[in-house]
């Protein structure tokens, strides 16, 4: 309980301080690229979905709190079998090469769950010039997966440095 505590409150905070550009149509929420801790502890699942949970209450819309938190509860139930594996293969050592398939569901889940929570919780249905639905939701689902990229693939291998330095001190 006090490692998914902790990765929830980790989560929060990251998404408040970069509450700018952690909400809305043109989002890298920073906090997402803790979904690689799913790899030294699974409680990290549970931190996740209930920091998602906290963070999206802040954002205000029960659409958001509801299918936002499922998205992540999805994602986090499609990582931990692909963690189970690298472990397996790795030893308990997790090296950046086998690191970029963890964050493969949590980008895709959200890039499709999210433009329709944004388009329907937030009533974001113009984007640029586009203002069809689906052009929108097309484009929307395009800048959340440019954002869960950017977030996964350049501060997830932050992460896995510094736990990586954490557990070979410990």
């Amino acid at each position: 309980m006090i490692q998914a505590g902790t990765v929830a409150a980790i989560y929060v905070v990251l998404s408040l301080l970069t509450y700018q550009f952690s909400y809305l149509e043109i989002q890298c929420r920073v906090a997402e690229a803790l979904c690689v801790v799913i790899f030294y502890t699974p409680a990290a699942a549970w931190g996740l979905v209930i920091g998602c949970f906290l963070t999206n209450v802040f954002g205000g819309s029960v659409i958001d709190m509801i299918f936002g938190t499922l998205a992540t509860l999805i994602a986090v139930l499609l990582t931990l079998p692909i963690t189970k594996r690298i472990k397996a293969k790795c030893g308990g050592k997790l090296d950046i090469k086998h690191s970029l398939l963890i964050p493969i569901p949590t980008i895709f889940v959200n890039a499709i769950i999210i433009p329709f929570v944004l388009y329907f919780g937030y009533g974001i249905t113009t984007m640029g010039s586009a203002t069809g639905r689906v052009s929108v939701l097309l484009l929307l689902a395009f800048s959340i997966f440019s954002g869960e990229v950017i977030s996964c693939y350049v501060f997830g291998p932050i992460i896995i440095t510094v736990l990586n330095r954490i557990r070979k001190r410990a």
